[in-house]
């Protein structure tokens, strides 16, 4: 049960923290926007933890992958699925389906830094242990 309100906790931090981020950069969020940021943030802290010894700039192009392909998912369900109409990419360019775009997948490379710095301080607040890489021969 502390595990499950550990994680809990994060998702919530993770949430907050875009929900903060986005209405910084644009001036309004969405409820959704919290989700999809919390398992985002939870998706960046896995990879932190499972990948500890890969270099930032890698590290950080495969979080800005995976926010793309969460982005894309959500974008699909959210604003084309549901009707939301959250966000629009469509006049940005190299965008899919208006629901992801280059530039964005960019910029979520560079935020990537601050949240996996930000998963790391909280770990240890939170007194979670790292992942302990077993190699069996």
């Amino acid at each position: 049960m502390i595990k499950f309100k550990k994680n809990l906790f994060l998702f919530c931090a993770g949430g907050l923290g875009y929900n903060l981020l986005e209405i910084v950069w644009r001036g309004s969020s969405h409820w959704t926007m919290f989700l999809v940021g919390g398992s985002c943030f939870r998706v960046i802290g896995s990879i932190r933890r499972h990948f500890p010894k890969m270099r930032l700039i890698p590290q950080c192009a495969l979080c800005s992958a995976s926010i793309t392909l969460i982005e894309f998912l959500s974008g699909c369900l959210i604003n084309k699925k549901l009707g939301l109409q959250v966000w629009d990419y469509s006049h940005l360019p190299l965008n899919i389906f208006g629901q992801v775009c280059l530039p964005f997948s960019l910029l979520w490379g560079g935020v990537s830094i601050l949240a996996l710095k930000a998963d790391t301080l909280l770990c240890r607040f939170l007194d979670i242990p790292p992942i302990e890489h077993r190699h069996s021969i």
